[in-house]
C-alpha cells in the first residue's frame, strides 16, 4: 500500500511577467524610464507630505474619525449604527466635494449578542467578563450551569475527549501570533461540540490584557451541534487554569442571548475623483465602515477607512488631477469574512483589465513603516521607488505580500494589491474589543499614515503606464477531473490551519511527479482562496478535489506514482497542513 501525501510548504506562487498596458500603443519603455518618471514626483510627493504633516491638513484625518466614532460608535453588520455610518459619510464626502460619491447596495449578515453573562459558582463566586462571538447561537432561557474542563490546546482536548460530555470546555491556549492562535476563536465550539461539550470559553486572542474580553467571528460545521461560544479575558482562563491543575473543581453558569435574523441590506460607500485621461481605469483605497459593536471601532477599521478619505481629501486640497480615477471604497461586512467587497467584486469584475492597483489599510494606523505589496517582480521595483518619494518621512520599506479581507478577491485574479504596514506591537491589545476607542489613536501617527496613503496611491494613478500584472493561470478552466484518482481523505497527521488575521486564506499549489530515481518534475500549479470564516480541513479538501484538477495526459501516471501536492502561502506566517491518503496502487 502506497500512499498519497500532501505536504504544504512555505513559499511565493511563481510571478508571471505582465504585459504593458500603454494605452498609446507604442514599445513599452525602459526600467529606466520609469524611474526617471518616477522621480519627477519628486516635488509633488514633498507638497503631499507637508501638507498632511505640516500644513493645514494636520491632524484632520484624525479630527474627522473623533467626531465619526463619537457620534456613531460601534458599527456591527446588519445593525442601525452601521446605516448611520453609512448615511453620515455619504453626506460628509459629498460635503467634502469629492466626485460620484455614491452607495451601492449589498446583503450582509446581522447577528445581535443580546443579553449575556457568566458566573462562577465553584470553588467560589465571581463574575466572569465574556464576549459572545459572531454567529454563535444562544443558551436555552435558563441558561446553562455545568462543571467546566480546561484544555490548553486540540491535541489535549482530543487526548480527554471522554470527560468532555456535558462540561463547558475553556480553552486557556496560549498567544503566540494572531494567526496561529485565531484557530481556537474559529474552530473551538466545533471541536468542544465534537466531543460532547454544552458550551465554550475562549481565552481572547489577546497578546495583553487588562481583564478584558476580545470578540471575533466564529463557524460552525455542517453536521457538528451548535453549541454557545464566548470569549473571556486573559485573566480569567489562566486562573480557571490554575484551579483545574489543583484539581480544583469548577462550575460556571452561563446565559446568553444571541439570535441570528435574515441578511440585512447594506451599503459600500464610494467616493472619487475622476482620472483626465485614463478615467475608465482605477486605483482603488479602501478601509472597512463596519466593526464589532463593542468600543468605537475607531482603530478597526476607522483609521484604515479616514485615511483613505484623506487621501482623496488631500489631492483634491492641492488641486492635482490624476490621468486615472483614484476611488476610494468603504466596505460593509467586512467583519463577517468580507461580503460587502465579495459583492462588489462579482459586480465590477468585468472591468478587472481596468483596476490597476486595489490597497487596504485594515492593521492599524499607528507609526507606518512602510507598505505590503502583492504582485510580480516588475511591479515590485516600480514601487519600491513610488516608496523611495516617502524619504522625508523615513517610510520607504516594502514588504512582500499585501493583505486584506477586501482586496483578496482581485489579488487573486491577478490584479497588484496594497496594505500599510505600520507598528503592530499594540494592536492586539484592543483589537475586537471595548478598549477600540479613539484613544488607542494618534493624530501624528494618522498624519504619517495618510502621507503615505496619498503619495503611492497618486503616483500610480498619475503615471503613464498601469502596473505590470501577474498573470492567472490559464488552463486552470481547460483541468479535467481525473478518473479514478482515490478521494483525498484527511488521515491521522494532524491538521494546523492558518488564516490572516484580515483576509482570505490564498494559495498556490504544485503538483509534482516522483520517478523512480527520486528527481522531481513539476507538470501542473494553480492557486486558490477561501473566505476566512470558511477555513476547515473540509472545505479545503473539497477545493483541492473539486475545483483544480491534472492534465488529462498525467492521469495516468497518477496511478503508479507517489504524488506530492506543495501549496504555498501567501503569507509570512508558517502554515503547516498535512493529509495522508491511501492510493491503493
Amino acid at each position: 500500500m502506497k500512499y498519497l501525501s500532501l505536504i504544504f510548504f512555505m513559499s511565493l506562487l511563481p510571478q508571471y511577467a505582465g504585459k504593458s498596458l500603454r494605452g498609446d500603443g507604442s514599445h513599452p519603455r525602459t526600467f529606466e524610464d520609469i524611474k526617471n518618471e518616477i522621480a519627477g514626483y519628486s516635488d509633488t510627493a514633498k507638497a503631499i507630505i507637508d501638507l498632511a504633516v505640516h500644513g493645514k491638513a494636520q491632524n484632520r484625518s484624525y479630527e474627522r474619525l473623533a467626531v465619526f466614532a463619537d457620534t456613531v460608535g460601534p458599527r456591527l453588520s446588519g445593525s442601525k449604527n452601521l446605516d448611520a455610518a453609512i448615511q453620515y459619510m455619504f453626506s460628509a464626502l459629498q460635503k467634502d466635494g469629492l466626485e460620484n460619491v455614491h452607495l451601492e447596495p449589498v446583503k450582509v449578515p446581522h447577528w445581535e449578542r443580546g443579553e449575556e453573562f457568566a458566573v462562577m459558582l465553584e470553588p467560589r463566586n465571581h463574575s466572569i467578563a465574556i464576549l459572545g462571538l459572531g454567529s454563535s447561537v444562544a443558551t436555552p432561557p435558563e441558561g446553562i450551569t455545568a462543571e467546566v474542563m480546561v484544555v490548553a490546546s486540540f491535541d489535549e482536548l482530543h487526548r480527554r475527549a471522554q470527560e468532555a460530555k456535558g462540561k463547558i470546555v475553556v480553552y486557556n491556549q496560549p498567544f503566540v501570533t494572531y494567526g496561529e492562535t485565531v484557530r481556537y476563536r474559529s474552530q473551538g465550539a466545533v471541536e468542544a461540540a465534537k466531543v460532547g461539550a454544552v458550551a465554550t470559553l475562549i481565552r481572547s486572542i489577546a497578546s495583553f490584557s487588562i481583564d478584558s474580553p476580545h470578540t471575533g467571528w466564529q463557524n460552525y460545521q455542517s453536521g457538528v451541534p451548535q453549541i454557545p461560544t464566548a470569549c473571556i479575558s486573559v485573566e480569567d482562563a489562566e486562573m480557571m487554569s490554575r484551579m483545574a491543575l489543583r484539581g480544583t473543581k469548577i462550575v460556571v453558569y452561563l446565559k446568553m442571548g444571541a439570535r441570528t435574523y435574515p441578511d440585512s441590506p447594506s451599503f459600500n460607500t464610494v467616493a472619487e475623483i475622476v482620472g483626465n485621461k485614463y478615467p475608465e481605469q482605477i486605483v482603488l483605497v479602501s478601509g472597512h465602515l463596519d466593526s464589532w459593536d463593542v468600543g468605537q471601532g475607531a482603530m478597526d477599521d476607522g483609521g484604515g477607512a479616514f485615511i483613505s478619505w484623506e487621501a482623496l481629501s488631500l489631492i483634491k486640497d492641492l488641486g492635482l488631477r490624476p490621468k486615472r480615477t483614484l476611488r476610494m471604497v468603504l466596505w460593509t461586512g467586512e467583519e463577517q469574512g468580507g461580503v460587502g467587497a465579495e459583492q462588489y467584486y462579482q459586480l465590477h469584475k468585468e472591468n478587472i483589465s481596468n483596476f490597476d492597483i486595489v490597497m487596504e489599510s485594515d492593521e492599524g494606523t499607528f507609526k507606518p513603516s512602510g507598505l505590503a505589496f502583492t504582485g510580480n517582480a516588475k511591479a515590485r521595483d516600480i514601487i519600491k521607488e513610488i516608496m523611495a518619494l516617502l524619504l522625508p518621512i523615513n517610510v520607504t520599506d516594502v514588504f512582500d505580500n499585501a493583505d486584506g479581507t477586501d482586496i483578496n478577491y482581485w489579488m487573486r485574479d491577478g490584479v497588484p494589491g496594497a496594505s500599510l504596514r505600520d507598528d503592530l506591537s499594540k494592536y492586539f491589545w484592543f483589537h475586537h474589543s471595548q478598549g477600540d476607542t479613539m484613544t488607542v489613536q494618534d493624530p501624528n501617527q494618522m498624519n504619517l499614515c495618510a502621507a503615505v496613503w496619498t503619495v503611492v496611491s497618486y503616483v500610480i494613478a498619475d503615471m503613464e503606464e498601469m502596473l505590470p500584472r501577474t498573470q492567472k493561470n490559464q488552463d486552470l478552466e481547460d483541468r479535467k477531473s481525473i478518473m479514478g484518482f482515490p478521494a483525498l481523505q484527511t488521515g491521522a497527521a494532524p491538521v494546523f490551519l492558518w488564516s490572516p488575521p484580515h483576509g482570505n486564506l490564498c494559495l498556490s499549489f504544485s503538483f509534482w511527479w516522483k520517478t523512480h530515481n527520486r528527481d522531481m518534475q513539476r507538470i501542473a500549479c494553480g492557486s486558490f482562496s477561501l473566505k476566512r470564516h470558511e477555513v476547515s480541513e473540509t472545505a479545503i479538501t473539497a477545493v483541492i478535489c473539486d475545483l483544480h484538477y491534472l492534465p488529462a495526459d498525467v492521469q495516468m501516471k497518477c496511478k503508479s506514482r507517489y504524488w506530492f501536492m506543495v501549496l504555498k502561502p501567501f503569507t509570512e506566517l508558517p502554515l503547516s497542513l498535512c493529509w495522508v491518503s491511501p492510493a491503493g496502487i
